[in-house]
């Protein structure tokens, strides 16, 4: 017997589904069409069944698919375009379920937008793949069976994390599959540039959502063994002779419209302690270090060309936090960006004392080059709580700026020789066993201009970078897994 699927597709129009429900049917093996409808008034048409939802993304939602599906795969599409399946593509869906027992398919694609068609691949799913806005693409293809023994653990009701609870607790029971064929083409919507999107998560209108994916995330966690008690070990600040309090550490590479910015930025700085400026100029060849030079005479600024040419972002911090001269703390700068005032240094070390924190993360604006505001504005990472911000940051894309460390233990931890996401291993490495210090108050402007390194990336270059996260996300998984055995 032929295996079978039913397809759930979110309805808002006869005209709107149409087309998909025809390039659906072309497929023997789709056995039934239902569509979802959160208008109350509508009425089933174009022979397919229809289910009144309140979201595409609930939790009710996926209780509901879960009671109607009654074939042996679910295929849920979950945009309200025009789906076209390619050549076979559901029965190649099919077969690699078979194939797998995977609970959970998704593929590459390709996007069409204003008539052009582009490839859209997306990246494997792994353990740390825990981003609610992990891109799957907009087809879903799940067994049946598994789908709805996910649907059945449901044990809290979620209006906007629905559909993310299910695939963490699905990802518990069955492997997630990358399919890496382009079995679909859809309509992209979002035309904005990858740089512009990477902040929708921080978007403030969507706290309330964030505050249920963190849920589920925490639970999904729990469930694991990698959850971490919001208990932290107790830091001396006493470690080593230091003759800075603090230094602000600036990496750079060719960026001599701005470094002079930054620079003067830290140099204005009013504290009651020592600070320094060191700034590692990763072998500039735009007048940069000509730039730098000029602001040879103030004796606090330490200018670093390094002897290795094999250093990214991460290299050059730890170039700067093993220097001779690096400050007690070492305080994040990028060389595109400028501290908000002159009291930004003085906060960012006095919440180390604070909080007794590893790590301090402070709050910054987003603005353009000329420093004026630009959506969605001050972002201030709320979700670093003390309760469970080393947990929630296992979901989370980012950490906040600017970022300040305990030099002994960024030392001892180390930074990653990257120059994408390498901020971020950090913050997780130091929050699995120490509390995050917070500055709530704006002591940050980040600069977004058309030389930015995520102004505008492309599919590949993004997906890399998501990769890479999600690595990472997976080291820390494992360790915090370990750590839990460990202190049993």
């Amino acid at each position: 017997m032929k295996p079978t699927v039913q397809c759930f597709l979110p309805f808002a129009g006869e005209a709107q589904i149409k087309a998909t429900v025809a390039s659906l049917r072309e497929s023997a093996l789709v056995e039934k069409i239902t569509l979802l409808s959160t208008d109350a008034t509508a009425k089933p048409c174009l022979g397919c069944d229809l289910i009144h939802i309140d979201s595409i993304n609930s939790s009710a939602t996926m209780k509901k698919i879960a009671d109607a599906a009654n074939a042996d795969y679910i295929l849920l599409y979950t945009k309200y375009n025009h789906l076209v399946p390619g050549y076979l593509a559901i029965d190649r869906f099919v077969k690699i379920a078979a194939d797998t027992q995977a609970g959970m398919l998704y593929a590459d694609h390709y996007s069409v937008s204003e008539g052009k068609r582009t490839a859209s691949p997306v990246i494997d799913y792994q353990k740390g793949s825990l981003r609610d806005n992990f891109n799957f693409g907009s087809v879903l293809f799940f067994s049946n069976k598994d789908f709805r023994t996910a649907a059945a653990g449901i044990d809290r009701e979620y209006t906007a994390a629905g559909l993310y609870d299910l695939r963490l607790r699905l990802s518990r029971i069955a492997p997630i599959v990358h399919i890496n064929e382009y079995l679909y083409s859809d309509v992209e919507l979002d035309t904005r540039k990858s740089g512009e999107k990477i902040f929708d998560y921080v978007d403030p209108k969507n706290r309330g959502v964030q505050i249920e994916m963190e849920e589920a995330c925490t639970e999904h966690l729990k469930a694991v063994g990698a959850y971490l008690e919001p208990v932290f070990d107790k830091i001396e600040f006493d470690k080593g002779d230091f003759e800075y309090e603090a230094s602000v550490i600036i990496p750079v590479r060719n960026r001599v419209r701005t470094i002079r910015d930054a620079i003067r930025s830290v140099l204005s700085q009013k504290a009651d302690f020592k600070f320094n400026l060191i700034i590692i100029d990763n072998h500039s060849t735009d007048g940069t270090t000509e730039a730098i030079d000029e602001f040879k005479d103030d004796e606090r600024l330490i200018h670093i060309v390094p002897e290795r040419d094999d250093l990214g972002i991460g290299g050059c911090w730890n170039v700067g936090a093993h220097h001779s001269k690096a400050g007690k703390f070492c305080v994040q700068l990028d060389s595109d960006d400028v501290y908000s005032d002159e009291n930004t240094l003085a906060k960012m070390v006095k919440a180390f004392y604070d909080n007794n924190s590893g790590m301090v993360v402070g709050t910054y604006r987003l603005t353009d080059i000329e420093l004026n505001t630009i959506p969605p504005g001050i972002i201030d990472h709320r979700e670093w709580t003390p309760e469970n911000g080393r947990n929630n940051a296992l979901r989370i894309n980012g950490l906040g700026a600017p970022r300040a460390f305990y030099t002994p233990m960024l030392r001892e931890i180390m930074v990653p020789n990257t120059s994408y996401g390498e901020d971020y291993a950090l913050g997780l490495a130091f929050s699995r066993k120490n509390q995050i210090g917070r500055v709530y108050d704006v002591v940050y402007n980040c600069r977004r201009w058309e030389d930015n390194s995520d102004a505008a990336l492309d599919i590949n270059k993004v997906n890399a970078n998501d990769l890479y996260k999600d690595r990472i996300r997976t080291w820390e998984l494992e360790a915090r897994i370990a750590l839990n055995k460990q202190n049993k």
